[in-house]
């Protein structure tokens, strides 16, 4: 059948993940960094999920689709509320414990993080930095999302050493940072960008912010993503 549902421009979409916590049927997930209409029989058509997106990524179509299946939405609800026990809608939020290792085991994370701050400057907050700071000019940036550094046991000798780092966390910041980014590495000599972000969907703005300044500052700068786990692990390079 024909009807009305929503769209979701890929490139307009910066990855905040707003749309998939407003969106109360589960229409809509959070792949590779970007929102995606999972299924159509789960989209009701009316469009919560258009006024929290901040680049009007979301858009309505009339294209054939499945009748929207409100029992089959009401079903999975429940389900993804007994399984994922959430306090509230926002992935990033799920209560979970991190088991840690043994203190045998611990032993060389502890001794590595005796060695001290390997921080080269502040300050680091993304708004904060000085565009035109000295410390810029032939730098190894790094991006970080605020809980990064939190999340992984020897950050500082793992990312921040012989690093200059910018730190943000693109959920709590208000405005968009690929402004500021796009300053910063068009007015320096940046040498590479390392942007490290965790793996719940609110963070892929940040990424998305770098990739962003990265291709308006008009340089060619070698450039990688890392994603952290909520237990303190390395997924993707």
């Amino acid at each position: 059948m024909k009807r009305r549902i929503i769209t979701i421009d890929q490139e307009k979409c910066n990855g905040c993940g707003l749309c998939a916590e407003a969106c109360h049927e589960g229409a809509i997930g959070m792949a590779d960094g970007k929102a995606k209409l999972l299924r159509d029989d789960y989209c009701d058509g009316l469009g919560d999920c258009l006024p929290v997106c901040p680049t009007d990524a979301i858009s309505f179509e009339v294209r054939e689709a499945a009748e929207y299946d409100e029992a089959a939405v009401q079903e999975n609800m429940k389900k993804k509320k007994m399984a994922e026990n959430l306090p509230c809608g926002c992935p990033g939020s799920h209560a979970r414990q991190i088991e840690r290792k043994t203190p045998a085991e611990e032993k060389c994370e502890t001794a590595a993080a005796e060695r001290g701050s390997q921080l080269a400057q502040w300050p680091v907050q993304i708004k904060l930095v000085p565009v035109n700071a000295p410390y810029f000019d032939g730098a190894d940036l790094l991006i970080a999302a605020d809980c990064t550094a939190f999340a992984y046991g020897d950050f500082h000798e793992k990312f921040i050493k012989n690093r200059i780092a910018v730190i943000g966390c693109p959920k709590l910041d208000e405005g968009d940072y690929s402004e500021k980014l796009t300053a910063i590495l068009k007015e320096n000599d940046i040498k590479s960008v390392t942007v490290i972000r965790m793996e719940v969907p609110c963070c892929g703005g940040i990424a998305q912010a770098a990739v962003t300044a990265l291709k308006n500052c008009g340089k060619m700068i070698p450039w990688q993503v890392v994603t952290i786990s909520t237990e303190g692990e390395i997924l993707e390079i």
